[in-house]
Protein backbone atom coordinates (compact mmCIF):
# COMPACT_ATOMS: atom_id res chain seq x y z
CA UNK A 1 0.00 0.00 0.00
CA UNK A 2 0.97 3.28 -0.64
CA UNK A 3 2.12 6.41 1.78
CA UNK A 4 -1.73 7.92 0.60
CA UNK A 5 -3.85 5.02 1.74
CA UNK A 6 -1.84 4.28 4.91
CA UNK A 7 -2.48 7.49 5.97
CA UNK A 8 -6.16 7.18 5.49
CA UNK A 9 -6.34 3.93 7.21
CA UNK A 10 -4.64 5.62 10.11
CA UNK A 11 -6.87 8.61 11.09
CA UNK A 12 -9.73 6.76 9.88
CA UNK A 13 -11.10 5.48 13.60
CA UNK A 14 -14.28 4.04 11.88
CA UNK A 15 -12.14 1.73 9.84
CA UNK A 16 -12.48 -1.99 10.67
CA UNK A 17 -9.02 -2.97 9.01
CA UNK A 18 -6.76 -1.44 11.38
CA UNK A 19 -5.14 -1.66 14.70
CA UNK A 20 -3.52 0.91 16.58
CA UNK A 21 -0.61 0.38 19.46
CA UNK A 22 1.01 3.18 21.10
CA UNK A 23 3.90 0.60 21.71
CA UNK A 24 4.96 -2.59 21.65
CA UNK A 25 5.08 -3.48 25.57
CA UNK A 26 1.37 -4.82 27.81
CA UNK A 27 -0.91 -6.56 26.06
CA UNK A 28 0.29 -5.21 22.95
CA UNK A 29 1.57 -8.64 21.23
CA UNK A 30 -1.46 -10.35 22.60
CA UNK A 31 -4.08 -8.05 20.86
CA UNK A 32 -1.82 -7.39 18.17
CA UNK A 33 -1.51 -11.51 16.86
CA UNK A 34 -5.36 -11.67 17.49
CA UNK A 35 -5.65 -8.65 14.81
CA UNK A 36 -3.22 -10.14 12.48
CA UNK A 37 -5.70 -13.56 12.79
CA UNK A 38 -8.51 -11.63 12.35
CA UNK A 39 -7.29 -9.40 9.26
CA UNK A 40 -6.00 -12.89 7.60
CA UNK A 41 -9.66 -14.36 7.96
CA UNK A 42 -11.40 -11.21 6.25
CA UNK A 43 -14.63 -12.41 7.69
CA UNK A 44 -16.56 -9.53 5.97
CA UNK A 45 -14.95 -10.98 2.38
CA UNK A 46 -13.59 -7.43 1.60
CA UNK A 47 -10.32 -9.21 -0.23
CA UNK A 48 -8.35 -6.43 0.77
CA UNK A 49 -5.43 -5.96 3.57
CA UNK A 50 -5.50 -5.20 7.10
CA UNK A 51 -3.17 -3.03 9.14
CA UNK A 52 -1.89 -3.07 12.45
CA UNK A 53 0.40 0.15 13.18
CA UNK A 54 2.34 0.62 16.23
CA UNK A 55 3.44 4.02 17.10
CA UNK A 56 -0.34 5.23 16.77
CA UNK A 57 -2.45 6.43 19.54
CA UNK A 58 -6.36 5.55 19.02
CA UNK A 59 -6.68 8.96 16.92
CA UNK A 60 -4.05 7.68 14.58
CA UNK A 61 -1.66 10.60 16.12
CA UNK A 62 1.75 9.93 17.10
CA UNK A 63 2.73 8.13 20.15
CA UNK A 64 6.36 9.17 20.06
CA UNK A 65 7.76 4.85 20.34
CA UNK A 66 10.86 4.51 18.75
CA UNK A 67 10.43 2.11 15.90
CA UNK A 68 13.77 0.40 15.82
CA UNK A 69 15.06 -3.09 13.82
CA UNK A 70 14.41 -4.95 16.98
CA UNK A 71 10.69 -3.81 16.69
CA UNK A 72 10.65 -4.90 13.64
CA UNK A 73 12.30 -8.42 13.72
CA UNK A 74 9.99 -8.72 16.52
CA UNK A 75 6.40 -8.00 14.35
CA UNK A 76 7.97 -10.50 11.65
CA UNK A 77 8.44 -13.32 14.19
CA UNK A 78 4.05 -13.23 14.41
CA UNK A 79 4.03 -14.74 11.08
CA UNK A 80 6.69 -17.66 11.76
CA UNK A 81 6.41 -18.18 15.89
CA UNK A 82 3.80 -20.85 15.12
CA UNK A 83 0.65 -19.10 17.50
CA UNK A 84 -0.84 -18.20 13.80
CA UNK A 85 -1.91 -21.26 12.19
CA UNK A 86 -1.69 -21.26 8.88
CA UNK A 87 0.99 -19.07 8.70
CA UNK A 88 -0.66 -15.01 7.60
CA UNK A 89 0.93 -13.50 4.65
CA UNK A 90 2.33 -10.19 6.19
CA UNK A 91 4.62 -7.32 5.46
CA UNK A 92 6.80 -5.78 8.37
CA UNK A 93 8.19 -2.03 7.69
CA UNK A 94 8.49 0.78 9.07
CA UNK A 95 7.01 4.04 7.16
CA UNK A 96 6.82 7.75 7.56
CA UNK A 97 3.38 8.92 7.63
CA UNK A 98 2.22 12.47 8.43
CA UNK A 99 5.63 13.40 9.65
CA UNK A 100 6.26 10.91 11.80
CA UNK A 101 8.02 6.98 11.98
CA UNK A 102 5.45 3.79 12.67
CA UNK A 103 5.64 0.14 12.07
CA UNK A 104 3.38 -0.76 9.43
CA UNK A 105 2.13 -4.71 9.11
CA UNK A 106 -0.22 -5.29 6.45
CA UNK A 107 -1.67 -8.82 6.36
CA UNK A 108 -3.64 -10.10 3.50
CA UNK A 109 -6.57 -12.42 3.96
CA UNK A 110 -5.90 -16.00 3.62
CA UNK A 111 -6.60 -18.37 0.73
CA UNK A 112 -7.14 -20.98 3.79
CA UNK A 113 -9.29 -19.64 6.30
CA UNK A 114 -10.28 -20.27 8.65
CA UNK A 115 -6.74 -18.78 10.39
CA UNK A 116 -6.10 -19.87 14.34
CA UNK A 117 -4.35 -17.63 17.24
CA UNK A 118 -3.28 -20.52 19.87
CA UNK A 119 -6.36 -22.55 18.21
CA UNK A 120 -8.72 -19.62 18.23
CA UNK A 121 -10.63 -18.10 15.08
CA UNK A 122 -10.27 -13.92 15.91
CA UNK A 123 -12.85 -12.38 13.39
CA UNK A 124 -13.58 -8.51 13.23
CA UNK A 125 -16.56 -7.08 11.83
CA UNK A 126 -17.19 -3.58 12.38
CA UNK A 127 -16.49 -2.33 15.75
CA UNK A 128 -17.21 -5.96 16.72
CA UNK A 129 -13.30 -8.56 18.11
CA UNK A 130 -13.45 -11.23 19.09
CA UNK A 131 -13.42 -15.07 18.51
CA UNK A 132 -16.03 -16.27 15.47
CA UNK A 133 -19.04 -17.81 16.24
CA UNK A 134 -19.95 -21.53 15.07
CA UNK A 135 -21.70 -20.12 12.10
CA UNK A 136 -19.03 -17.64 11.38
CA UNK A 137 -15.66 -20.45 11.67
CA UNK A 138 -18.39 -22.62 9.11
CA UNK A 139 -18.41 -19.34 6.87
CA UNK A 140 -14.71 -19.58 6.44
CA UNK A 141 -14.24 -23.02 6.18
CA UNK A 142 -17.04 -22.56 2.94
CA UNK A 143 -15.03 -19.80 1.76
CA UNK A 144 -11.61 -21.99 2.29
CA UNK A 145 -13.50 -25.16 0.18
CA UNK A 146 -14.12 -22.39 -2.81
CA UNK A 147 -10.64 -21.57 -3.07
CA UNK A 148 -9.28 -24.89 -2.81
CA UNK A 149 -7.62 -24.49 -5.79
CA UNK A 150 -5.15 -26.91 -8.05
CA UNK A 151 -1.20 -26.46 -6.63
CA UNK A 152 -0.19 -24.70 -9.89
CA UNK A 153 -2.39 -21.97 -8.91
CA UNK A 154 -1.19 -21.28 -5.64
CA UNK A 155 1.59 -18.92 -5.06
CA UNK A 156 5.22 -19.69 -5.55
CA UNK A 157 7.28 -19.61 -3.03
CA UNK A 158 9.13 -16.49 -2.52
CA UNK A 159 8.32 -15.16 -6.29
CA UNK A 160 7.69 -11.66 -7.27
CA UNK A 161 7.20 -10.16 -10.48
CA UNK A 162 10.49 -9.33 -10.91
CA UNK A 163 10.70 -13.34 -11.45
CA UNK A 164 8.66 -13.25 -14.36
CA UNK A 165 9.73 -12.50 -17.96
CA UNK A 166 6.97 -9.97 -18.67
CA UNK A 167 8.90 -9.06 -21.82
CA UNK A 168 8.41 -12.88 -23.19
CA UNK A 169 4.49 -12.67 -21.66
CA UNK A 170 3.94 -9.84 -24.59
CA UNK A 171 6.04 -10.64 -26.66
CA UNK A 172 5.23 -14.57 -27.21
CA UNK A 173 2.25 -15.77 -24.86
CA UNK A 174 -0.22 -12.98 -25.11
CA UNK A 175 -0.26 -13.47 -29.34
CA UNK A 176 -0.64 -16.89 -28.79
CA UNK A 177 -3.54 -16.75 -25.84
CA UNK A 178 -5.28 -13.68 -26.96
CA UNK A 179 -7.22 -12.92 -30.14
CA UNK A 180 -5.30 -10.15 -31.96
CA UNK A 181 -8.65 -8.03 -31.74
CA UNK A 182 -8.61 -7.83 -28.17
CA UNK A 183 -5.11 -7.25 -28.08
CA UNK A 184 -5.74 -4.20 -30.30
CA UNK A 185 -8.50 -2.92 -27.88
CA UNK A 186 -7.25 -3.88 -24.58
CA UNK A 187 -6.45 -1.39 -22.30
CA UNK A 188 -5.41 -3.75 -19.47
CA UNK A 189 -2.08 -2.85 -17.41
CA UNK A 190 0.47 -5.92 -17.82
CA UNK A 191 -0.72 -6.72 -13.68
CA UNK A 192 -4.27 -6.97 -14.93
CA UNK A 193 -3.37 -9.46 -17.97
CA UNK A 194 -1.25 -11.59 -15.93
CA UNK A 195 -4.27 -12.16 -12.86
CA UNK A 196 -6.98 -12.77 -16.37
CA UNK A 197 -4.69 -15.35 -17.06
CA UNK A 198 -3.75 -16.76 -13.74
CA UNK A 199 -0.22 -16.07 -13.83
CA UNK A 200 -0.15 -13.94 -10.66
CA UNK A 201 -2.94 -14.55 -7.70
CA UNK A 202 -4.60 -11.19 -8.15
CA UNK A 203 -4.04 -6.93 -9.55
CA UNK A 204 -4.36 -6.51 -5.26
CA UNK A 205 -1.75 -9.57 -4.46
CA UNK A 206 0.26 -9.98 -7.82
CA UNK A 207 2.53 -12.88 -6.59
CA UNK A 208 3.27 -15.27 -9.13
CA UNK A 209 1.18 -18.83 -9.08
CA UNK A 210 3.42 -21.80 -9.90
CA UNK A 211 1.53 -21.66 -13.38
CA UNK A 212 2.93 -18.34 -13.62
CA UNK A 213 6.41 -19.52 -12.26
CA UNK A 214 6.29 -22.37 -14.99
CA UNK A 215 5.49 -20.72 -18.01
CA UNK A 216 7.04 -16.90 -17.84
CA UNK A 217 9.77 -17.48 -15.04
CA UNK A 218 13.32 -16.61 -15.67
CA UNK A 219 15.03 -19.68 -13.48
CA UNK A 220 11.57 -22.06 -12.62
CA UNK A 221 13.78 -24.42 -10.87
CA UNK A 222 14.75 -21.47 -8.37
CA UNK A 223 11.19 -21.85 -6.68
CA UNK A 224 9.60 -25.18 -8.11
CA UNK A 225 12.60 -27.71 -7.42
CA UNK A 226 11.56 -30.71 -9.45
CA UNK A 227 10.60 -27.79 -12.81
CA UNK A 228 12.77 -28.91 -15.51
CA UNK A 229 13.88 -32.23 -17.54
CA UNK A 230 17.25 -34.84 -16.85
CA UNK A 231 18.06 -36.05 -20.14
CA UNK A 232 20.76 -38.89 -20.03
CA UNK A 233 21.85 -41.26 -23.14
CA UNK A 234 23.66 -44.24 -22.43
CA UNK A 235 26.14 -46.13 -24.81
CA UNK A 236 24.47 -49.18 -23.93
CA UNK A 237 21.18 -50.72 -22.43
CA UNK A 238 21.45 -50.39 -18.84
CA UNK A 239 22.42 -47.70 -16.31
CA UNK A 240 25.91 -48.88 -15.35
CA UNK A 241 27.21 -48.26 -19.31
CA UNK A 242 29.00 -44.84 -19.95
CA UNK A 243 27.09 -42.04 -20.54
CA UNK A 244 27.36 -40.43 -24.18
CA UNK A 245 25.53 -37.17 -23.37
CA UNK A 246 23.51 -35.56 -21.28
CA UNK A 247 21.57 -32.07 -20.30
CA UNK A 248 19.56 -30.60 -17.89
CA UNK A 249 16.37 -28.76 -20.00
CA UNK A 250 15.18 -25.85 -17.56
CA UNK A 251 13.32 -22.34 -18.24
CA UNK A 252 10.43 -20.74 -19.10
CA UNK A 253 7.63 -23.42 -20.60
CA UNK A 254 7.95 -22.15 -24.34
CA UNK A 255 11.83 -22.12 -23.93
CA UNK A 256 11.51 -25.40 -22.20
CA UNK A 257 9.56 -27.36 -24.28
CA UNK A 258 11.77 -26.15 -27.97
CA UNK A 259 14.71 -27.25 -26.45
CA UNK A 260 13.61 -30.57 -25.34
CA UNK A 261 12.00 -31.09 -29.08
CA UNK A 262 15.27 -30.28 -30.43
CA UNK A 263 16.83 -32.40 -28.36
CA UNK A 264 14.99 -35.32 -28.55
CA UNK A 265 15.36 -34.94 -32.63
CA UNK A 266 19.27 -34.93 -32.32
CA UNK A 267 19.79 -37.78 -31.15
CA UNK A 268 17.17 -40.09 -33.24
CA UNK A 269 19.20 -42.03 -35.70
CA UNK A 270 17.50 -42.78 -38.93
CA UNK A 271 18.50 -45.79 -41.32
CA UNK A 272 18.82 -45.70 -44.82
CA UNK A 273 17.61 -48.81 -46.91
CA UNK A 274 19.25 -49.06 -50.41
CA UNK A 275 18.65 -52.58 -50.95
CA UNK A 276 15.08 -53.07 -50.88
CA UNK A 277 13.48 -51.38 -53.33
CA UNK A 278 14.13 -48.81 -56.14
CA UNK A 279 13.81 -45.88 -53.81
CA UNK A 280 15.95 -44.90 -50.81
CA UNK A 281 13.46 -45.57 -47.68
CA UNK A 282 14.27 -43.48 -44.65
CA UNK A 283 13.40 -45.47 -41.06
CA UNK A 284 14.19 -43.76 -37.99
CA UNK A 285 14.87 -45.44 -34.80
CA UNK A 286 12.19 -43.93 -33.14
CA UNK A 287 9.66 -41.72 -34.54
CA UNK A 288 10.11 -38.15 -32.77
CA UNK A 289 6.13 -37.89 -32.65
CA UNK A 290 5.75 -40.60 -30.37
CA UNK A 291 8.90 -39.38 -28.57
CA UNK A 292 7.62 -35.78 -28.00
CA UNK A 293 4.26 -36.80 -27.46
CA UNK A 294 5.23 -39.02 -24.21
CA UNK A 295 7.75 -36.17 -23.06
CA UNK A 296 5.21 -33.25 -23.21
CA UNK A 297 2.73 -35.58 -21.64
CA UNK A 298 5.33 -36.44 -18.56
CA UNK A 299 5.88 -32.42 -18.53
CA UNK A 300 2.18 -31.73 -18.37
CA UNK A 301 0.60 -34.81 -15.77
CA UNK A 302 3.38 -34.75 -13.58
CA UNK A 303 3.28 -33.58 -9.90
CA UNK A 304 5.06 -29.97 -9.20
CA UNK A 305 4.19 -30.44 -5.44
CA UNK A 306 4.99 -33.70 -4.27
CA UNK A 307 7.84 -34.17 -5.64
CA UNK A 308 11.38 -31.91 -6.38
CA UNK A 309 12.68 -34.81 -8.98
CA UNK A 310 12.76 -34.10 -12.19
CA UNK A 311 11.06 -35.44 -15.40
CA UNK A 312 13.84 -38.18 -16.20
CA UNK A 313 14.58 -39.27 -20.02
CA UNK A 314 17.25 -42.16 -20.24
CA UNK A 315 18.14 -43.12 -23.70
CA UNK A 316 19.43 -46.62 -24.24
CA UNK A 317 20.77 -48.25 -26.65
CA UNK A 318 17.88 -50.62 -27.26
CA UNK A 319 15.01 -48.08 -25.99
CA UNK A 320 14.02 -44.62 -23.77
CA UNK A 321 12.79 -44.91 -20.80
CA UNK A 322 10.69 -41.72 -19.60
CA UNK A 323 9.94 -41.21 -15.73
CA UNK A 324 7.28 -38.75 -14.70
CA UNK A 325 7.35 -37.86 -11.16
CA UNK A 326 3.64 -38.66 -9.67
CA UNK A 327 1.14 -41.23 -9.78
CA UNK A 328 -2.16 -41.73 -12.01
CA UNK A 329 -4.71 -38.72 -10.82
CA UNK A 330 -8.69 -38.63 -10.57
CA UNK A 331 -10.29 -40.95 -12.97
CA UNK A 332 -7.25 -42.11 -14.08
CA UNK A 333 -6.17 -45.41 -12.35
CA UNK A 334 -3.65 -48.10 -12.53
CA UNK A 335 -6.08 -50.31 -14.43
CA UNK A 336 -7.54 -47.79 -16.75
CA UNK A 337 -4.25 -45.86 -17.48
CA UNK A 338 -4.05 -45.55 -21.11
CA UNK A 339 -7.26 -46.37 -22.05
CA UNK A 340 -8.53 -44.20 -24.98
CA UNK A 341 -11.08 -41.37 -23.66
CA UNK A 342 -10.43 -41.72 -20.24
CA UNK A 343 -8.30 -38.74 -19.53
CA UNK A 344 -7.70 -36.31 -16.06
CA UNK A 345 -5.63 -33.39 -15.72
CA UNK A 346 -3.70 -33.18 -12.63
CA UNK A 347 -2.63 -29.62 -14.11
CA UNK A 348 -5.52 -28.45 -15.79
CA UNK A 349 -4.53 -24.54 -16.17
CA UNK A 350 -0.98 -25.84 -17.05
CA UNK A 351 -2.76 -28.02 -19.92
CA UNK A 352 -4.59 -24.68 -21.45
CA UNK A 353 -0.79 -22.42 -21.23
CA UNK A 354 0.82 -25.65 -23.52
CA UNK A 355 -2.59 -25.59 -25.96
CA UNK A 356 -1.96 -21.92 -26.42
CA UNK A 357 1.90 -22.53 -27.49
CA UNK A 358 1.13 -25.01 -29.49
CA UNK A 359 2.68 -28.17 -27.45
CA UNK A 360 -0.74 -29.91 -27.27
CA UNK A 361 -3.27 -29.82 -30.00
CA UNK A 362 -5.97 -32.54 -28.37
CA UNK A 363 -6.57 -33.02 -24.92
CA UNK A 364 -6.13 -36.74 -23.96
CA UNK A 365 -4.84 -38.33 -27.39
CA UNK A 366 -1.35 -38.06 -26.49
CA UNK A 367 -0.86 -41.98 -25.66
CA UNK A 368 -2.58 -43.08 -28.31
CA UNK A 369 -1.29 -41.02 -30.94
CA UNK A 370 2.07 -41.88 -29.64
CA UNK A 371 1.04 -45.79 -30.21
CA UNK A 372 0.08 -45.11 -33.51
CA UNK A 373 3.20 -43.23 -34.63
CA UNK A 374 5.49 -46.16 -33.41
CA UNK A 375 2.95 -49.00 -34.99
CA UNK A 376 3.65 -47.03 -38.10
CA UNK A 377 7.16 -46.71 -37.96
CA UNK A 378 8.08 -50.26 -36.96
CA UNK A 379 8.54 -50.23 -33.19
CA UNK A 380 7.16 -52.85 -30.56
CA UNK A 381 4.34 -51.44 -28.83
CA UNK A 382 4.24 -48.75 -26.04
CA UNK A 383 5.12 -49.52 -22.33
CA UNK A 384 4.32 -48.42 -19.27
CA UNK A 385 4.76 -48.89 -15.51
CA UNK A 386 2.34 -47.39 -13.45
CA UNK A 387 2.67 -46.91 -9.80
CA UNK A 388 1.53 -44.53 -6.89
CA UNK A 389 4.20 -42.22 -7.04
CA UNK A 390 5.31 -42.43 -10.76
CA UNK A 391 4.54 -43.10 -14.39
CA UNK A 392 7.68 -44.73 -16.34
CA UNK A 393 6.72 -45.19 -20.39
CA UNK A 394 9.09 -47.55 -22.25
CA UNK A 395 10.10 -47.04 -26.10
CA UNK A 396 11.48 -49.51 -27.91
CA UNK A 397 13.95 -48.92 -30.77
CA UNK A 398 12.87 -50.31 -34.08
CA UNK A 399 14.71 -53.39 -34.94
Amino acid sequence: MDDAELEVLLTDVESDRVERKERWAGDAPEKVREAVCAFANDLPGSGLPGVVFIGARDDGSPSGCAIDDQLLLTLSDTKSDGSILPPPSITVRKRVLLGSEFAVVEVMPSDWPPVRYKGRVCVRVGPRRGYATEEEESRLAERRRAKDLPYELCPAALATLDDLDLGLFEREYLPCAVAPEVLAANQRSPEQQLASLRFVLSTVDPRPTVLGVLTLGKDPPRHIPGAYVQFVRFDGPTLSDPIRAQAEVSGPMSQMLRVLDELLEAHVSVAVDLASGRTEARAPDYPISALRQIARNAVLHRTYDRSNAPVRISWFADHVGIISPGGPYGVVTRDNFGTPGVTDYRNPNLARVMRDLGYVQRFGVGIEEARRALRGNGNPELEFQVEDTFVAAVLRCRE
